[in-house]
Parts: structure tokens; sequence; C-alpha cells
């Protein structure tokens, strides 16, 4: 099967850099650890820099696209091609909702760590934002049958440390919910070409006309100019952690 970042992942590490906050936020969980595993690790975002860091990743379109090629592995979440406890600790970073089994990748996930296992996922539980609620109601109905619950997690895991990762006005990365406070960013191909989600719908350019409508005449500033003024915005994104006992 064709990977779906084999089609849409040109440009990916260009339009998906890491941002600063958010990279300090998941590095900070790293702390007296040496190696790590980043599963799903797309052109590798996120990654400590310096740590001894293996990748697996399987679009070979990604992995072209990383700076340090050296240590990664084509493969996939569900078959890590690594021994027990070979890392101190793995990670993932908003790839979860791309593994055909879920469970078994996470299984996986804690087989090769020793000590810890860091995620980012998005709780589909959570209300979302505007672009999803008003111009977008299909993406949040997909993404939440992508994204496993809270709930299932813990099943998957065990015990797991949540806490809600705030999404800065400016985020530096390019993911769904990163332009929440820029909605004419939406309008641009180049950036949503960064975002798998829309690639998994068909009618995208009439809500974009929504979108753009919207904007030129006022109507989304008379319902969401609050948010103009807001510095971080919770919107369901979440950094997980697991310490292996």
């Amino acid at each position: 099967m064709t990977e779906l970042y084999d089609r849409i992942g040109r440009g990916y590490a260009t339009l998906r850099k890491p941002d600063p906050r958010i990279y300090r936020r998941l590095r900070s969980r790293f702390d007296g650890y040496s190696s790590v595993l980043n599963v799903g690790a797309g052109a590798g975002s996120y990654e400590p820099v310096d740590l001894s860091v293996y990748a697996v990743e399987p679009s070979q379109q990604m992995i072209a696209q990383r700076l340090n090629r050296t240590n990664v592995v084509q493969g996939k979440a569900e078959d890590l091609p690594f021994k027990d406890n070979s890392f101190d600790a793995s990670m993932a970073v908003l790839t979860i909702h791309h593994w055909e089994d879920k469970r078994k990748g996470l299984e996986e996930c804690a087989r090769v760590a020793r000590r810890q296992i860091s995620l980012v996922t998005w709780d589909p539980e959570s209300e979302g934002f505007w672009l999803v609620h008003d111009y977008f109601p299909e993406l949040l109905a997909i993404d939440r049958t992508l994204f496993p619950t809270m709930r299932e997690l813990r099943c998957a895991l065990g015990r797991i440390v949540i806490e809600p990762l705030l999404i800065p006005a400016d985020c530096e990365d390019g993911f769904l919910g990163a332009y929440w406070r820029r909605p004419s960013a939406y309008l641009n191909s180049t950036v949503r070409s960064g975002m798998s989600s829309f690639a998994r719908i068909p009618d995208v350019a009439s809500r974009l006309a929504m979108l753009k409508h919207d904007l030129a005449t006022g109507a989304w500033h008379r319902k969401y100019g609050f948010l103009l003024s807001a510095g971080t915005l919770d919107i369901g994104y979440r950094l997980l952690t697991v310490t292996i006992q």
C-alpha cells in the first residue's frame, strides 16, 4: 500500500518545522536519558538534538527529507525492528492516527523502551476549534474516528500523565490547528499541503470559499475576533507521558 506521505509529503520538512516552545516541552521529558526512538518520525521534527536518536518511518518520501538519515529505518510502528528495552525512551508525535493497528503500535513503543514513552496526540473528545466547527465538520468527524481516546491509550499503556499542549498563536509548526489565530493561512494551498487532514476529504474548494467570504465580509471577525488577543489556545492537543516501571 502506498504510504499517505509518499503522495502528499513533498516539502513537508519546510512546512512542518518544530515549534521551539513545543520542542522544549517535549525535550524536557527526556532529561537524564541518553537514547530515544522516534516512531512515525516523519522528517525528524522534535527529535532531541543532543541525544542519541533512532527513527522509524514508513514513508520513503519523508525519510528523504531528513537532515540525518544515518539512524533511520523504513518501517512501521506495529513492527519495530529493535530488541526489547533497546532505548531509554520512545516518542511519537502526531502520528498515532496514521497507524493501522494503534494498540499494537503502542505496545511496540512500550516494548522497546526501558524507562518512558512520550506522545503528542489529539484528544477526540475535545471540541476542536472554529475551522472544523464552521467550515470542515467532516474533518472533526474523521479525526474522532482516527485518534485514539485517552481511555484507549490508558488501556494500551497503563497509567498516563496527560497534559494540555497549548498551541501558540504564532506556532511555527504547520499542523492542522497551528493557524487558529491566522485564519487566512488556511486559504494558502502550500500551507494546507502540510496537513494530512485535507487529503482525506473531497470537497475543499467550496468550504474554503466560505471562509474567504467570511474573512472578506468581517463575519469571521465578528464571531471569532476575540481570539486575536489570545496568546495560546487549548484545541485538544495533548502531551502524554508514560513511566515504565
